[in-house]
């Protein structure tokens, strides 16, 4: 009997899964450590969201917790992160020396393997990361992507066994070092027969070129279509040595198979888990119990037979619902599924797996809510997915659409390139140690190694973080609760008769309405109602194109600027869109203050035109 080997995914893809990655360490500590004194010895414990989560919503550094990760473990558990080849733990792709740093830092800390994939399945970008793992006496498990495509897509060549063994077969020629290799299924809409296809054909390829069972082969999916058990099967009786799983709460839905279930799954066969099933029972209770004054998201415990049609990951579902929620939009949520399908067959037919995934929800969500422009194109993303389809974060599986390459040149004012990721950014002077180190230094900030991974991983707020900017962002149970109507200020878009007017419920129960471009309030406590803006005729609103959060506002009240002058900045769906008025003017009054939740067409601004 093959004893099968697993991850225990709980502890990061667990919590990216279905709390969007925000966990306090100290909650699951208990949860680690019984699962360890159980004899689990592979876990899945940092990097991807979870790196950048801690600083953005969690108020902990990551590598002060990776050091207590392995304190808690002991020396001897296999402790693996996920890195995303060139953008390592963040949406935003690095220069070679931070991609360097990443390694360095993480074998630092205490991590023993390092799992390293790329989106686009493009080699390229995994080649100076996967050399950056093994130089630095990490285990580099290299991986390739998978996702199954839409039904009714005619697409003959992405994302079939014939492509991923393409991908495998440029691997190795590569010289690229490894020690294992996974199989990536983030959304879970493979098909069981294609997962055995593909790693059928891996293990023969890879025990041909290096010696049967030189290298382990390790399955990653999840259970949002509700095919994880099927596809895992598949995957073992095709050869694979090891899959991934997790344990209850954090189990099914979004998330990888329970432990317990695939053990079920196996007996009576020639495979088993090697586990004593009543001390993973025991753990799971006290999993449970740590996790159970978190909220948990009802999208994450289900399947979703929606998503064989738009792929989206379970890691970054939950993540995306939990955001939404934060910026009061999640009604949204529903519309940018549907488009998200148009927006993955259009754009190249990457993995949906971060950055990708994210880039696909954020056109597809741009699509719902902000509309299309007259002429039926998309007003494309500048920094996501319009970059993609011109080849900025490497090659697509497939050419994208010629019609949205065209938008994007447009929009953009880019041309296509076919040059790699790397060398884009050695090439800019924005990235890189010395610039991040130049960014440290100009904030009176401590220059480490770890600052600067961190300045150049987590942007501006990573600087916030270690200037002592901390917010706190996670959900818990009681924040779920109902509550009296007075208690939290919230904002809405209410549509009555086709038109749509932007509502605020203020402290006291204040009701402010944004009817027709003057602003009325009523309610509990209410107030007298807001003067009309003076002026002559030439006074207007600049408006949030979407919901989001005001993150930066660039100019004060009687400031000047032109036509294209960016004014401040909202964020949604981790997407920063820059505010620039079409047409010169002076500022009149600043309408919102930075970190305010605002609604699609809230006025931010009122100015006076030139």
């Amino acid at each position: 009997m093959k004893k099968i080997k697993f991850m225990d995914c709980s502890f990061r893809d667990g919590f990216q899964s279905c709390l969007g990655a925000r966990v306090k360490t100290d909650d699951f500590l208990p949860a680690l450590d019984a699962a360890v004194k159980a004899g689990i010895n592979y876990i899945e414990i940092g990097g991807g969201a979870r790196f950048q989560a801690l600083y953005f919503y969690c108020q902990e550094d990551a590598f002060e917790m990776m050091d207590k990760w392995r304190e808690t473990v002991g020396p001897d558990v296999n402790l693996q992160t996920l890195s995303r080849g060139v953008n390592v733990v963040g949406l935003s792709s690095q220069s070679t020396d931070i991609i360097q740093l990443h390694a360095k830092m993480f074998k630092k800390h205490g991590i023993t393997t390092i799992r390293n994939f790329d989106a686009l399945n493009d080699v390229r970008n995994l080649d100076v990361s996967g050399r950056a793992i093994a130089a630095n006496g990490l285990k580099h498990q290299i991986t390739i992507t998978m996702m199954g495509l839409a039904p009714g897509l005619n697409e003959p060549y992405a994302h079939t066994p014939k492509f991923y063994e393409d991908r495998l077969n440029e691997i190795i020629k590569s010289g690229i070092p490894f020690d294992s290799l996974a199989f990536k299924d983030a959304s879970g809409t493979s098909t069981p027969q294609t997962v055995f296809d593909t790693i059928k054909a891996a293990r023969a390829i890879l025990d041909k070129e290096y010696g049967v069972g030189a290298k382990e082969i390790q399955f990653h999916t999840h259970d949002t279509a509700g095919m994880a058990v099927a596809c895992n099967w598949a995957a073992i009786t095709a050869g694979a040595d090891v899959i991934d799983l997790a344990m209850a709460p954090l189990s099914g839905g979004t998330c990888e198979t329970d432990i317990l279930t695939m053990y079920h799954r196996l007996r009576g066969t020639d495979y088993t888990l090697d586990i004593d099933p009543d001390k993973i029972l025991k753990v799971e209770k006290v999993f449970k119990q740590c996790l159970s004054k978190y909220f948990m998201p009802p999208e994450s415990m289900q399947v979703s037979p929606e998503i064989i049609f738009s792929p989206m990951p379970g890691g970054a579902l939950t993540a995306n619902t939990q955001m939404m929620r934060d910026n009061n939009c999640l009604d949204k949520y529903d519309a940018c599924i549907e488009e998200m399908r148009e927006v993955v067959a259009r754009g190249g037919f990457g993995t949906s797996v971060t950055p990708v995934s994210q880039f696909y929800f954020q056109q597809a969500f741009r699509n719902a809510v902000m509309g299309k422009n007259a002429d039926g194109s998309w007003k494309l993303d500048p920094n996501g997915y319009g970059k993609m389809v011109l080849g900025y974060f490497g090659k697509t599986p497939v050419a994208p659409d010629p019609q949205v390459v065209k938008w994007a040149q447009d929009q953009l004012q880019l041309e296509p390139t076919t040059k790699s990721v790397v060398e884009i950014n050695d090439a800019n002077p924005k990235l890189g140690v010395k610039y991040n180190t130049e960014l440290l230094q100009k904030n009176n900030l401590p220059v480490t190694d770890e600052n600067i991974f961190i300045a150049a991983a987590c942007g501006d707020k990573g600087i916030a973080f270690l200037k002592g900017d901390k917010p706190m962002g996670i959900r818990y149970a009681a924040d779920a609760a109902p509550k009296a109507k007075n208690d939290v200020p919230a904002a809405y878009t209410v549509t009555v008769e086709g038109k749509t007017f932007n509502v605020q419920v203020k402290e006291g129960g204040v009701i402010t309405a944004d009817l027709a471009g003057q602003v009325t309030e009523g309610g509990a406590a209410a107030k007298k109602a807001a003067a009309p803006a003076a002026g002559s005729g030439n006074t207007v609103d600049i408006n949030s194109p979407f919901p989001g959060t005001v993150t930066k506002i660039l100019v004060s009240e009687g400031d000047e600027f032109e036509a294209g002058d960016v004014i401040a900045v909202v964020e949604a769906m981790k997407m920063e869109n820059e505010i620039k008025p079409d047409k010169a003017g002076i500022i009149r009054e600043i309408c919102v203050d930075v970190k305010a939740v605002v609604t699609s067409g809230q006025a931010l601004f009122k100015v006076e035109e030139k």
